[in-house]
C-alpha cells in the first residue's frame, strides 16, 4: 500500500481545471489534447487532470458509475457496521461471562 498522497490542488482549481477542459474540448482534437493544454497550465500531470474529469463525469451522472460522495458514504456505513458488530460480540461475551458468573461457577477464559 502507498502513503497518503497530499492534495496539491484545492477543490475549487479542479472544478475549475474540469470545467475548462470540457469547455476547452471542442476547440482541440481530443480530450486529451485539451487536459494536456490545461495541466501544464496549473501543473498538474495530464493523466490527473483527466481523472478529476472522470470523477466530475461520473458524478454530473454523463457516464456510468458511483459517484465519490456515495463511495464516501458506503465506507462510512461499512466501517461503522464493522464496530457495531464488534461491540455486540463484547457485549455477547461479557453476558456470557456474568451469567455464568452469577450462577456461581467459574466462567471459561
Amino acid at each position: 500500500m502507498t502513503g497518503k498522497t497530499t492534495n496539491k490542488f484545492s477543490p475549487e482549481i479542479r472544478a475549475l481545471a474540469v470545467r475548462m477542459v470540457l469547455d476547452l474540448e471542442s476547440e482541440h482534437t481530443s480530450r486529451w489534447a485539451a487536459a494536456t493544454s490545461i495541466s501544464g497550465k496549473i501543473g498538474c500531470s495530464t493523466h490527473t487532470l483527466m481523472d478529476w474529469v472522470k470523477k466530475a463525469d461520473v458524478g454530473a451522472g454523463r457516464t456510468p458509475g458511483v459517484p465519490a460522495e456515495m463511495v464516501a458514504k458506503l465506507k462510512a456505513l461499512e466501517r461503522e457496521n464493522r464496530e457495531l458488530r464488534q461491540a455486540n460480540e463484547i457485549l455477547r461475551k461479557a453476558s456470557a461471562y456474568f451469567e455464568v458468573a452469577e450462577q456461581g461457577g467459574r466462567p471459561k477464559t
